[in-house]
C-alpha cells in the first residue's frame, strides 16, 4: 500500500512541480533545481521500464559547487521530503580511510538505512494506532475493574449475575474514560522495561552498525516488567504504544526499509572538496583523502554494505555531492570518482534582491519565524520595506568585506539587530505592535557594519 501511494505522488512530481514546490523555500538556483528535478523523476521512469534494462539504468549522481549558504544542503533535503524518500547528509572531511581512526564510508548506507526503518515503522504505527489505542483502554478497564471469569458454558444475562453486572460496570467506566472525566486519575500499571545493552566497539565501522548483545539474548531471555504509576491520560499513550509494537511487523518493516533505501534513498556528501587534491601543480591529493575518495569510490559505483537489518544495494540510491571547491576544483578528485557524478551544477552566489526574496517568500523565511517566535509573547513584530532592504544590503556588504557565508548571514545582522526586543519583551508590559524601521535597523547596524573588526566578531 505504501508503494503504491508513494509510486502515485511520485508520477504526479513533474520536473515542473518539482522546481515549483522548490520554489516555496529556495530562492533562485534554477540550475541546481532543474537537475535534482530531472534526477527524481528518472528515478519514477526507470520503475515503470522492463525489468530486464531496469537494472542496468544508473542514476545520474550529482555535484552541487557554490559556496556556504547558496542553498545546496537544503535543495538536496528538500527534494527527499518531496519524494518521501530516506534521506541522510553525511561530511566527507569526517571519513577517515579504513585503518585510521574515524567513520568508515559505509556507515552513511547504514545511517540512512536506520532511517528507513524509523520512516517505515512510523507509518505502520499510524496504521495500527487506532486499533493500539482500543487495547490500551482496555488494559485500563482490566486494572480499574478487573473482569469477571464466567463458568465454562454459561451466558447468563441476569442481572443478578456478577458477570453481567462487572460489563455493566466496565461500559459506564469506558463511557467516562472516553469523555475524559478519567483522565488525571493515577493508576499504576506494568510496563516493560528499555532494553540496555553494552555495545561491542571493533573495526570495520562495527561500532555503526549497532550491534547488541542484549539484541542477540533478547530471544532466550524474557522480558523485564516495572510497576508504573501516572494519569490515566499518560497511562493510554504509553500502553498504545507498547500495543502499537507489538501489532507491526518488524519483518515486513525492515525489508520495505531495505527496498526503500536500495529504490529511492538518496546520500547527500557535503564537503566534497574537502577531501580532493589542492590543485597545485605536481601535487596530487595526500595519502588519507585519496583513501577515502577510493572508499566512497564502491559505494557510490555499487556494492553490498551489511547492516543490522540485512544486505543493502547501493547500485540506485542518488548521491549528491557538494562542495564550494574554493581551492580545489572538481576536476582534482580521482577521475574514477568524478565518473560517478556525471552532472555537475555551478550556484551562485546570493545578491542583495536574493536576500530581500530570501527575508519574505520562503514559507520559512526569516522574518515569519520571528514573527512568530514573538507572538507567542503577545506581540506582532512588522518590517517595512525600506528596513527588509537594508536588512539584505547589509547582508550583502559584510559578506563581500568580511567572509562570504550566504544567507546564513542574515540569521547573524537578524539575531543583533532584535536582540534588545528579544531579551526586555517578556518582562516588559508588551506593546502589541512593534514595527522595524529603516533608521532603526540602520541604528542598529551601521557602527558595526563600519567596524571591520567588530563586524568579523559580531556579524
Amino acid at each position: 500500500m505504501a508503494e503504491i501511494i508513494n509510486n502515485d505522488v511520485m508520477k504526479n512530481l513533474t520536473p515542473t512541480q518539482t522546481v515549483k514546490e522548490l520554489d516555496n523555500y529556495i530562492i533562485g538556483q534554477t540550475d541546481a533545481k532543474r537537475a535534482v528535478a530531472i534526477a527524481l523523476r528518472n528515478r519514477w521512469r526507470r520503475q515503470q521500464v522492463e525489468q530486464e534494462i531496469r537494472e542496468e539504468i544508473v542514476p545520474n549522481n550529482i555535484i552541487l559547487i557554490g559556496p556556504t549558504g547558496v542553498g545546496k544542503t537544503e535543495i538536496a533535503r528538500r527534494l527527499a521530503k518531496l519524494a518521501s524518500a530516506p534521506f541522510v547528509k553525511v561530511e566527507a572531511s569526517k571519513f577517515t580511510e579504513v585503518g585510521y581512526v574515524g567513520r568508515d564510508v559505509e556507515s552513511m548506507i547504514r545511517d540512512l538505512t536506520e532511517i528507513a526503518v524509523q520512516m517505515v515503522k512510523s507509518e505502520q504505527t499510524s496504521k495500527v494506532q487506532a486499533k493500539a489505542d482500543v487495547m490500551a483502554e482496555e488494559k485500563i478497564l482490566d486494572i480499574l475493574i478487573p473482569p469477571v471469569k464466567k463458568p465454562m458454558g454459561i451466558n447468563s444475562e441476569n442481572e443478578e449475575d456478577p458477570g453481567y453486572q462487572n460489563e455493566k460496570t466496565r461500559e459506564w467506566m469506558r463511557e467516562k474514560l472516553r469523555n475524559g472525566e478519567m483522565d488525571e486519575k493515577m493508576i499504576e500499571f506494568d510496563v516493560q522495561t528499555a532494553q540496555i545493552g553494552m555495545q561491542i566497539m571493533g573495526p570495520m565501522g562495527m561500532d555503526d552498525m549497532g550491534i547488541n548483545l542484549q539484541e542477540i539474548m533478547s530471544s532466550m531471555m524474557p522480558k523485564k516488567k516495572k510497576k508504573r504509576k501516572t494519569t490515566i491520560k499518560e497511562a493510554r499513550v504509553i500502553l498504545a504504544q507498547e500495543e502499537a509494537q507489538k501489532l507491526i511487523d518488524m519483518e515486513a518493516v525492515q525489508r520495505e526499509a531495505i527496498k526503500r533505501v536500495q529504490e529511492s534513498g538518496i546520500v547527500f556528501i557535503d564537503e566534497i572538496d574537502k577531501v580532493a587534491g589542492s590543485g597545485g601543480k605536481g601535487q596530487g591529493p595526500d595519502v588519507s583523502r585519496e583513501g577515502v575518495q577510493r572508499d566512497l569510490l564502491p559505494i557510490v559505483e555499487g556494492s553490498t554494505v551489511n547492516t543490522k537489518y540485512g544486505s543493502v544495494k547501493t547500485d540506485h540510491i542518488l548521491f549528491i555531492a557538494a562542495g564550494a571547491f574554493h581551492i580545489a576544483k572538481p576536476s582534482d578528485l580521482i577521475p574514477e570518482l568524478q565518473g560517478r557524478f556525471p552532472i555537475r551544477v555551478e550556484l551562485k552566489s546570493l545578491t542583495e534582491d536574493d536576500f530581500v526574496k530570501i527575508l519574505t517568500i520562503p514559507h520559512n523565511a526569516l522574518l515569519k519565524q520571528y514573527a512568530a517566535l514573538l507572538q507567542t509573547e503577545g506581540v506582532a513584530i512588522s518590517f517595512t520595506d525600506g528596513a527588509i532592504k537594508e536588512v539584505a544590503k547589509t547582508a550583502a556588504i559584510v559578506n563581500e568585506e568580511v567572509e562570504n557565508i550566504g544567507a546564513r548571514r542574515l540569521h547573524t545582522i537578524l539575531t543583533t539587530l532584535l536582540e534588545d526586543i528579544l531579551f526586555e519583551v517578556p518582562d516588559k508590559i508588551p506593546s502589541e505592535e512593534i514595527n522595524i524601521s529603516e533608521a532603526l535597523v540602520k541604528e542598529r547596524l551601521e557602527r558595526i557594519v563600519k567596524n571591520r573588526d567588530l563586524s568579523k566578531y559580531i556579524l
